[in-house]
Parts: C-alpha cells; sequence; structure tokens
C-alpha cells in the first residue's frame, strides 16, 4: 500500500469536517480576488486550473485551519479538490464533504508522519502532501479501484515540492494550488492507466528517501480533524501566539511605547515566521515583529490590516527582537520588557487547547464573506457547483 487512506466517520457524525470546510471557503470568498489567485485564474480554463485557481484563493489570505501536528494547512488542497471535482462532476455537497474528509485524514496522515523533518529540511509541508491529500480526494469521486488509487497516490507524490522560500510571497498560495491540481490530476491519470513501479516512491532513490516523507495509515475514526486549528488571526501561524501575547500586555494597559520589546518562540515558529524588515502586507504576514507591533498600537490585525505597509507600526517594529528558545512549546510565546515578563500564551487561540467559540467563528465568516455562505451546509442534497458559485468560484 502507498499511502494509508482510511475512511473516516460520516461527516453528520463528526461536525469539525464541515467547520473547517466553512472556514476554507469563507477564505476563499475574500481571497478570490488576490493577485495570486487572478493570476492562478488567467492561466487556464481546464479542471486542474479550476482546482488551483479556488485552492489559491483559499490560502492567499494565510487565514485557512491547520493542522498543526504536521504544520499543514491540510483544508487548502482537500477541499478545493472536492468541491471542484464534485462540481465537474455534478455530484452534491454531501459527495464533495465525504470525499474532502477521507482526504483530509490521508494529508494529516502523512503531514504528521513527516513532520518535523520535512519542515526542518526547507519544504513547505502543505505543497509537499498537498498531492496525495487532493488525490485521495479525487479518487474516492472518481470512483477509481484499489490498484488505480494507489497508482493515483503515487503519481501524486511524484509531483510533490513547495519551499518555505516561497513564505511571504504569491508563491505561497500558488504552490499549495498547484498541489491541489497535481493530485486531481494524478487521479485522472491513474484512471487513464498510468502506473507506478513502487521503487519511486519506497526505493533508496524514491519519494521517501529524497524529500524526507513518510507513509502513514490515516485513522479511520477520523482523529486528525480533531487536531485541526481554526485561525483567527489572517496571519502565519508562528505569528499567533505573539499576536495573542501582545493583545494580553495591551488589555493590562501596556503600551511599551519606546521600550524594547523581545519576543521568545520556538524554533519552529521562528522558521515560519521568519521575516523581520518587511515592504508589503504579504510579508507582514510572516514578520513577528510587525504583528507584535500592530497589536500593540492598533490590535490584533485583521484582514484589510495587511492590504498596505502601515509605517508607525513598521517604526516601532524595530524595537521587537525575536529570540529563539526551543524549551517552550513548538506554538508557545512570551513577551518580555526589560527582562519583566509581559504575558505568554502557551498555544493560540483555536487551538484544540483553546478552541474557537461558535460567535468567534460566526464573525470570522461574516467578516470574509458576508452572508453568502449562511445555510450552506443546512442541505447537503444541494449540487455542489451552489457552494463554488456562492463563493464566487465559479468554473471557468
Amino acid at each position: 500500500m502507498v499511502a494509508g487512506a482510511g475512511r473516516p466517520q460520516s461527516t453528520e457524525r463528526r461536525p469539525e469536517y464541515g467547520l473547517a470546510f466553512t472556514d476554507w471557503l469563507a477564505c476563499a470568498c475574500a481571497g478570490a480576488g488576490e493577485r495570486a489567485a487572478r493570476a492562478v485564474r488567467e492561466a487556464g480554463d481546464d479542471l486542474a486550473s479550476d482546482v488551483a485557481f479556488a485552492a489559491t484563493a483559499g490560502h492567499v489570505l494565510d487565514y485557512d485551519d491547520t493542522f498543526a501536528d504536521g504544520v499543514a494547512h491540510v483544508s487548502a488542497a482537500c477541499a478545493p479538490a472536492a468541491l471542484v471535482v464534485s462540481a465537474h462532476l455534478g455530484l452534491a455537497l454531501a459527495d464533495a464533504l465525504d470525499a474532502y474528509a477521507e482526504g483530509f485524514e490521508a494529508m494529516a496522515a502523512l503531514a504528521a508522519a513527516s513532520h518535523p523533518a520535512l519542515y526542518d529540511a526547507g519544504w513547505h509541508p502543505t505543497a509537499v502532501c498537498g498531492p496525495v491529500g487532493a488525490a485521495v480526494v479525487a479518487a474516492r469521486l472518481l470512483g477509481l479501484g484499489e490498484e488505480q488509487r494507489e497508482n493515483a497516490l503515487a503519481v501524486a507524490a511524484l509531483r510533490a515540492g513547495g519551499t518555505r522560500g516561497a513564505f511571504g510571497s504569491d508563491a505561497k498560495a500558488i504552490q499549495v494550488g498547484l498541489a491541489a491540481a497535481a493530485g486531481v490530476q494524478a487521479a485522472l491519470m491513474a484512471r487513464a492507466g498510468a502506473a507506478v513501479d513502487p521503487r519511486a516512491i519506497h526505493g533508496p532513490i524514491g519519494f521517501q528517501a529524497v524529500v524526507g516523507a513518510r507513509w502513514a495509515e490515516a485513522d479511520a475514526g477520523g482523529a486528525a480533524i480533531l487536531r485541526n486549528w481554526i485561525k483567527l488571526h489572517p496571519s502565519c501561524l508562528g505569528t499567533h501566539s505573539p499576536i495573542d501575547a501582545a493583545e494580553r500586555a495591551r488589555a493590562d494597559g501596556r503600551s511599551l511605547e519606546g521600550e524594547g520589546v523581545d519576543v521568545l518562540v520556538h524554533p519552529r515558529a521562528r522558521q515560519a515566521a521568519h521575516l523581520d524588515a518587511v515592504d508589503d502586507g504579504l510579508s507582514a504576514k510572516f514578520s513577528i515583529p510587525y504583528c507584535v507591533a500592530h497589536t500593540l498600537i492598533h490590535g490584533p490585525p485583521r484582514v484589510r490590516d495587511f492590504a498596505t505597509i502601515d509605517s508607525a507600526v513598521s517604526e516601532r517594529a524595530r524595537a521587537v527582537r525575536v529570540l529563539v528558545d526551543d524549551s517552550l512549546p513548538e506554538f508557545a510565546a512570551e513577551l518580555r520588557a526589560s527582562g519583566t515578563e509581559l504575558a505568554r500564551v502557551e498555544c493560540p487561540r483555536g487551538a484544540p487547547e483553546r478552541p474557537v467559540t461558535a460567535s468567534e467563528l460566526e464573525l470570522k465568516i461574516a467578516d470574509l464573506a458576508g452572508d453568502r455562505l449562511d445555510g450552506l451546509l443546512a442541505d447537503p442534497d444541494r449540487p455542489a457547483s451552489d457552494a463554488l458559485q456562492a463563493a464566487g468560484l465559479g468554473l471557468a
């Protein structure tokens, strides 16, 4: 078996799938008009291009959900593959959700088994594991047999790529879009008869050995979705605890104007949010100093706050120093001034340990999509194409 992908429980028994799917779709609503998404839309008009566009739109704001155990945006690849392929096939939203759930668990298993090797090597786990997740989705929707399915996953794995060097630029979202499209293409090729020798995956110079990824069986009970994080800040996950810590300090009345501020984070968070000096809103999403300074001055940044660089925030960010402390939890943060601890956050809001509330999610979705997604999942028998149209992601 090339990759485990046990079928999870019904989405009706795991409402978390519907929550994550809706969260991703709201992000795609707001991201469809961004530069990277527009560029992908203009590049083609076939099925793969439709998937790539939807996937890029859903990830370009860096506001979509994250499976932190593998530091991968699993919905970013699996949700667009499920929705677009279902719409192309004239299937119902329920079909898309069930395929999404299966793909989610398979991709999450691969990402978790491959962590932190992928990240430490400079790979972007979402782009590396995304083709496999999207292939599982498409294989289910296309009704592939077991042998065809295994060949689809192998072809998908061989299309893996994408690096952390793309963070802070259009290329990050685009490589996720291309990953989702690659998975769908792999399933179509397998249906047409493509076959892959196992050595291409498991051999001494195969996918696992070269990339550093590791296959793993997906949990048939749908456990990975329970470890999924819903993001409450539209920026890199590595900035979230620093933002939350700065928000606590600000709530305590600490403006820290004129003071130097130290932010302590785990090396993994620093690998993700690795930019300090920034020159546009997209790179600012990956800057701990900028996000902390913004929070101390204005409060936590929202989507519109990354449209341009705020000169006052940029100036204040120069006094924010990032320090690495590997004794901290992977996505914790501590804020200090003059050697005194001001605030410490073990994990950001939206993590399973600090789950998003219904009101927080409603506010996020309304901010991104208005009322366009209201009641969308209430009737799972409605055509999947309805969801695409509602989100402004109609087929080319």
